[in-house]
């Protein structure tokens, strides 16, 4: 697709006939459509998406010095909606512009969505944003189409389960999709190696609490103030303070490691997967019968809609490339390759947004240009 594509009548009439039908089935299982702004404070995005997204997202500021960004996505515009509007669970949707940055592509791209919000049966709204994207698929032409799934949950719960030092938990938890990356974070773990900036962290355990955020305060100031990534240097400290009175960084047990590495690299048919990390987790199996349970009622779904065995994969590493994912996600792929669409719950994104807590979310977008191709191809 060119940089700057310029849509001709019969590219805009097949792109609004496959958004009517999209947004069709939206409305018909009770989701309202919303438009939200294109141009969006930046700082919304800044720590909620993610690195991936942040570092493609075009940014500018108006006359006043308000930093404004070009909309990366919709889902977080059209939730913010809803936490200021209030009222749950409430079911949106949406048909319109993205814009991210992408080398050797257009910057914009149509997108179509879901968002369900608020309800209170998280297995019950996975099983029907999943359903939903399905339909909207058959719907635009896709009839064949295989499935890549994947549950933050499921690791999430294998790392609470596992002895594993507190400290270490979160880092893994936000980390484990991004291989390389997390490989060697596990193995400075297991070493009880540290970067510079721990290590300078770790000088500070032992002092009194009075002394300790004047002394991270002369750290920063000595070592010079990085991005900060939209966050305050009062932010900064306080969140450096509490990382300090954590205590000094424990080493993690390397046993404990191997099956978290092996968990990792367990990908294949969805079904045989999940056989495999019930043999894996035996001994803490007790605390995965809930989330694998779970995962096992989604496949048993998708089988329900027509979909085989052989059409859905499970990656336990899959958590696509935004960071506010935290339980079930679902990408859909052509037969020649393609992404058409993909989606996975977001409970944490709502709460940073305002809600209340425990406000649940989850849901799906379209790329309906990538889609439009593949149906007008045959593919």
């Amino acid at each position: 697709m060119p940089a700057f594509p310029t849509y001709d009548a019969a590219d805009i009439a097949a792109l609004d006939r496959q958004a009517d039908a999209i947004l069709g089935v939206f409305a018909k299982h009770g989701y309202q459509r919303r438009e939200p702004s294109i141009l969006q404070p930046a700082a919304i995005f800044v720590d909620r998406s993610g690195e991936e997204i942040r570092r493609r997202t075009f940014e500018l500021s108006d006359p006043s010095g308000q930093e404004l960004c070009l909309r990366p996505d919709l889902t977080i515009p059209t939730c913010k909606w809803q936490v200021e509007s209030g009222g749950y669970p409430a079911r949106l949707c949406y048909h319109g512009l993205a814009f991210r940055y992408r080398p050797g592509d257009a910057a914009q791209f149509h997108q179509a969505g879901a968002e369900l919000l608020g309800l209170a049966g998280r297995a019950k709204g996975d099983i029907e944003m999943v359903s939903l994207a399905v339909e909207a698929l058959r719907a635009a032409g896709l009839k064949e189409f295989d499935v890549k799934v994947g549950d933050l949950g499921l690791f999430a719960t294998l790392v609470d389960a596992l002895e594993v030092p507190a400290r270490w938990r979160g880092r893994l938890k936000r980390h484990f999709w991004r291989s390389g990356y997390f490989d060697a974070l596990l193995a400075r773990m297991v070493a009880g190696e540290h970067s510079d900036a721990q290590r300078a962290l770790d000088a500070l355990h032992g002092l009194k609490l009075m002394e300790l955020k004047p002394a991270i305060e002369a750290l920063i100031d000595r070592e010079g103030e990085a991005p900060l990534g939209g966050r305050t240097r009062a932010e900064i400290v306080e969140r450096l303070t509490l990382q300090v009175s954590d205590g000094a960084a424990p080493r993690l047990d390397a046993d404990v490691a191997r099956m978290i590495t092996g968990f990792l690299k367990i990908s294949g048919p969805a079904e045989a997967s999940l056989e495999e990390i019930r043999e894996l987790t035996r001994p803490v199996a007790t605390r995965m019968v809930k989330p694998l349970a779970a995962m096992a009622e989604r496949l048993h779904a998708l089988k329900a809609l027509g979909i085989a065995d052989d059409g859905v994969r499970f990656v336990a590493h899959f958590g696509r490339n935004l960071e506010y994912y935290t339980g079930f996600v679902f990408e859909f792929w052509s037969r020649d390759g393609t992404e058409v669409a993909g989606g996975g719950r977001y409970d944490s994104l709502m709460e940073s947004l305002g809600a209340p807590k425990g406000t649940t979310a989850v849901g799906c977008a379209i790329r309906t240009e990538a889609l439009l191709a593949i149906v007008r191809g045959g593919r």
